[in-house]
């Protein structure tokens, strides 16, 4: 029997799955008293010919110095049976553990696929007191061990937040159960709700393995979470295993269903072979005792204790309220909401009286520096107390055309020092200011100004289209009224409201007419004092206004500025719109804070990279957009963190400018981290999931924000501020509901996700387009990225497709088949973009986030090869090859029109965008036009055009069936 070390049956594979500590199970069993290691070990020799695991066993002993009840020696414990065994070594180990007094102990480490759970049991039994084992059983009665396969390779499940540095290193929670006897299906039901509501789906797979009578068997559970549903009605998934049902990616979790024998301690894994295995132990008096097993590589050790407590608040109401629905279920009880509003909400706010207004602030900064630049353009320089004088004739202009406190007063000028005095002159006058972009369609304009409600337009001739009932007025005129009016006298100011408007920005809506967004004084205040510390904002400062004012970024470019006695340089738009004279400016000018969406910052960098300026910035904020930390990289090689702050910022229009920040390092650069960091004093952010719950960290929801940012709500349309600017049902004031995926990080940092709308499903999978974008941008090669969803037809899904679009860095000459490599190494195949097309250059809108809507048409999926007469050819164009032969011909036209690209003979049906749902339709609609009828599994045999064609061609002439006449 000396070979039965090497004992396997002859369906059980010797890969890793046996091999690895994920393969390997344990049993720790209390001996007798009186059993000594050399009895332990005269046992296995008597007992060696009944199993072959037991041949030539070698038993080790080890003498620990306390009692077994020492903290110290129960870790010892523990770490015995979590040892692993050698990769080519035996597929059992026994170890005999004994003390000064009291028991020894026994621990069994064995690989699963050759020793399963009854039998490490039975060897546990014959070691111990000297019975003979049972024979080995064949794989289909191992129950625990083998009767289903164990999943593996499995990805992370995205709440986890761990750490893919963590290697190997594993880890348990224990499930803080007290004193229930739930039956296995509540038990299963538990880790369902539990996990459906973690990952915000509406189903969930379990592995599962029973070694225990129970209505649960094992197998592969595909759990429905049915909100509406009662707990009662919900349980029925769990009689029987859904084996062969086809699952995406298959489970995440398992759950070991395992029975207690007193002074036994069974470990079903010595690493989990998924990313979550919920281990529950049912004791002899039918109690349950639980404990979570992680991969730290994809659970954060708080994330599967948090979990873990979630899984028994669930578990317990499930037991308490067997009729109640689903959607009543709670995920965690009132502490942990506690804890998470905590967390979300940033420091106390520095102490400011909330009636101040933006102008009465400004002048105090006037009267502290009189003669100190405020704003320079081009042509003009302006003092804090000339800046000062000019928005106070212009607001006595204003007054005496009639203006009154609240109205809103329209201001469409290009970026010069005149538009800085006409929004400082309307807040004086007691006006809410509206920046229009006269880049805007004349219609845009048209309907922002009257929707407004402003009869009065500051602009120069000409520049608006006409507005019936508004009148468009100069700047200069406005001074000239106002300097004939009151002379040198101080103009009467109405009294400081901070609850009055300050402006009204328009931003894009669902229904495809913009809507206004009404902000007040004391959230412009606000915002500027909660960053003025952090940041160090004085006069010191040289900003820019890059940003076109009807951006809402432009704020805070503008009184983070003038509120902090900085001086702003007002960048003319063609400057602003020329990356390497705006470059010349900021380094001309020495200007130290720069404000920029990540579109245009990738931009500057290259200029940057290139020229190596001297420039003189200390702090770069990123707004308007997400940003990839990965195009970061090369500035960091050129910029030390320490001299040149980068500071990535969220910050929604609806709730003034900025929420959170995140001061970026090179460290995350290399963890590609997508935390826009946590809530600025006086905000607050928390992530709740469609009907409003709050989620626990590390689950995406959407992101909601309180706090002293959130603006009054949106102009004249009272049901649409009810629906996004709501009460906080835990009592923290008004919240806006972003729109946007985030989660909270245990440490109240907030990772923002990209917007909810932007998620689109193709082939059945859930796609973040922003997460392509990212791989793209980690190419060596590649400066900036866009990826657009596209469809062959108009509104058909099944001709969904993803295009990609790229600018090189430098010299660089990457190909479209370079890319299309590099994403395939890190994409699984749904998320490959089906064309790769380079661009000099993203577009960019009048606030410099990347436009969509102005790329090209992506170039064909495949590049010519030569010798392929046909690719390349345009769509619904055969070519003379083509024509030759009907049956190619059909099939490229259809190709063609289905995915909507340039097909070739050497394309591959897959690689240009194909999916399953298209193959279907291609195949009906070939058989529909008199060609052989073909399976799904011959069409994925033979995907490429030149394959399938001659799959075609034979089956043809097998069966006598003619060509189509007319392709």
């Amino acid at each position: 029997m000396a070979q039965g070390v090497r004992y396997r049956t002859a369906d059980q594979p010797a890969g890793r799955e046996q091999r690895g500590p994920d393969g390997q199970h344990s049993l720790t069993v209390r001996l007798p008293f009186g059993t000594s290691a050399e009895s332990v070990r005269a046992h296995a020799r008597t007992a060696e010919e009944f199993h072959p695991a037991l041949a030539g066993l070698e038993v080790w002993h080890e003498q620990l110095p306390t009692t077994r009840d020492a903290a110290a020696v129960r870790a010892r414990l523990r770490k015995e049976a979590q040892r692993p065994l050698s990769p080519n070594g035996r597929p059992l180990r026994a170890v005999v553990l004994t003390y000064p007094e009291g028991p020894a102990e026994l621990v069994l480490v064995a690989r699963r696929a050759l020793v399963s759970g009854p039998e490490l049991s039975d060897l546990a039994l014959s070691l111990a007191q000297g019975q003979h084992p049972g024979p080995p059983s064949p794989p289909a009665a191992q129950g625990l061990s083998a009767a289903a396969p164990v999943p593996r390779g499995q990805p992370a499940p995205q709440w986890g937040l761990g750490d893919p540095a963590a290697g190997d290193r594993c880890g348990e929670a224990v499930i803080p159960l007290t004193g229930q006897a739930p039956p296995n299906a509540v038990l299963l039901a538990a880790v369902a709700i539990t996990a459906a509501r973690h990952s915000g789906e509406d189903g969930t797979a379990l592995a599962v393995w029973s070694s225990g009578a129970s209505s649960a068997g094992t197998g592969v559970y595909r759990a429905g979470c049915d909100e509406r549903q009662t707990v009662h009605d919900h349980l029925a998934q769990y009689r029987t295993p859904a084996a062969g049902t086809p699952l995406d990616g298959g489970p995440q979790i398992g759950v070991v269903l395992d029975e207690d024998r007193p002074g036994e301690h069974y470990r079903p894994f010595l690493a989990p072979p998924l990313p979550v295995i919920v281990h529950w132990r049912r004791a002899t008096d039918g109690t349950v005792t639980g404990l979570l097993g992680y991969r730290e590589r994809d659970l954060a050790p708080q994330i599967a204790r948090d979990f873990a407590a979630h899984l028994a608040h669930v578990l317990g109401q499930l037991v308490a309220a067997p009729n109640a629905p689903l959607g009543d279920i709670e995920l965690f009880p009132h502490a942990e909401t506690a804890r998470l509003l905590a967390a979300g909400t940033g420091p106390a706010a520095p102490p400011a009286p909330a009636d101040r207004t933006v102008h009465g602030l400004f002048s105090e900064i006037a009267r502290r520096q009189p003669e100190a630049v405020a704003v320079v353009d081009e042509k003009t320089e302006l003092r804090y107390a000339e800046l000062e004088l000019r928005a106070e004739r212009l607001a006595a202009g204003l007054v005496a055309l009639g203006a009154a406190p609240t109205d809103v007063i329209a201001v469409a000028l290009e970026r010069t020092a005149d538009l800085v005095v006409a929004l400082l002159g309307i807040l004086k006058a007691g006006c809410a200011y509206l920046p229009v972009d006269l880049r805007h369609p004349p219609e845009r304009l048209r309907y922002t100004i009257a929707d407004a409600g402003s009869a009065i337009a500051i602009a120069l001739p000409g520049s608006l289209p006409g507005i019936d009932g508004v009148r468009t007025i100069e700047p200069q005129e406005l001074y000239e009224i106002g300097e004939t009016l009151d002379g040198d006298r101080p103009l009467p100011l109405p009294a400081e409201d901070g609850s009055s408007p300050a402006y009204t920005i328009y931003t894009s809506g669902s229904t495809g007419r913009p809507k206004g967004v009404v902000v007040l004084h004391r959230n412009v205040a606000a915002l500027v004092a909660a960053t003025r510390t952090d940041f160090g904002l004085g006069p010191h400062d040289t900003w820019t206004l890059f940003h076109s004012c009807a951006f809402d970024f432009s704020v805070w470019e503008v009184w983070g500025c003038l509120l902090t006695g900085g001086k702003l340089v007002v960048v003319p738009s063609e400057v602003a719109q020329d990356t390497e004279l705006f470059y010349g400016l900021v380094e001309r000018l020495r200007v130290t804070v720069l404000n920029q969406t990540p579109s245009a910052f990738a931009q500057f960098n290259e200029t940057d990279a290139r020229r190596r300026g001297r420039l003189a910035l200390r702090l770069v904020v990123f707004g308007g957009e997400p940003l990839d930390v990965g195009m970061l990289a090369s500035w960091f090689t050129r910029h030390s963190p320490a001299s040149c702050r980068m500071s990535n910022m969220f910050g929604i229009t609806e709730t003034t400018v900025h929420v959170t920040e995140q001061t970026l390092t090179p460290a995350e650069v290399v963890s590609g981290s997508r935390s826009v960091g946590r809530a600025l004093p006086g905000w607050s952010v928390s992530v709740r999931d469609a009907r409003g719950r709050l989620l626990p960290a590390g689950v995406a929801g959407e992101i909601h924000v309180g706090g002293a940012g959130v603006a009054q709500g949106y102009l004249h349309q009272p049901e649409l501020t009810r629906e996004r600017f709501i009460t906080d049902p835990h009592g923290g004031g008004r919240l806006y509901r972003s729109g946007d995926l985030g989660r909270i990080r245990p440490d109240g940092r907030l990772d923002h996700l990209g917007r909810i709308d932007s998620q689109v499903k193709i082939r059945g999978h859930r796609i973040e387009l922003d997460e392509i974008r990212s791989v793209l941008l980690g190419h060596p090669s590649v400066a900036a990225a866009a990826v657009a969803l596209r469809y062959g037809t108009p509104g058909d899904r099944d001709t969904a497709r993803i295009d990609a679009y790229y600018v090189v860095r430098g010299d660089a000459r990457p190909t479209a088949g370079d890319l299309r490599g590099h994403a395939a190494a890190l994409l699984p195949g749904y998320m490959l973009p089906a064309t790769f097309t380079r661009i000099d250059a993203l577009p960019l809108t009048a606030n410099g986030k990347a436009d969509l809507s102005r790329l090209p048409q992506p170039a064909p999926a495949a590049e010519p090869v030569a010798g392929d007469e046909s690719a390349g050819t345009p769509a619904g164009a055969p070519h003379t090859a083509e024509a030759a032969d009907p049956v190619a011909a059909t099939v490229l036209a259809l190709w063609r029109r289905l995915l909507n690209t340039d097909v070739g003979l050497r394309d591959n049906f897959f690689e240009l965008g194909g999916n399953s749902l298209l193959v279907v339709r291609l195949l009906r609609e070939l058989a529909d036009q008199g060609l052989p009828r073909v399976g799904v599994q011959d069409f994925y045999r033979n995907s490429g055009a030149a394959q399938f064609i001659q799959l075609l061609r034979d089956a043809r002439d097998t069966v006598g069936q003619p060509a189509p006449l007319n392709p």
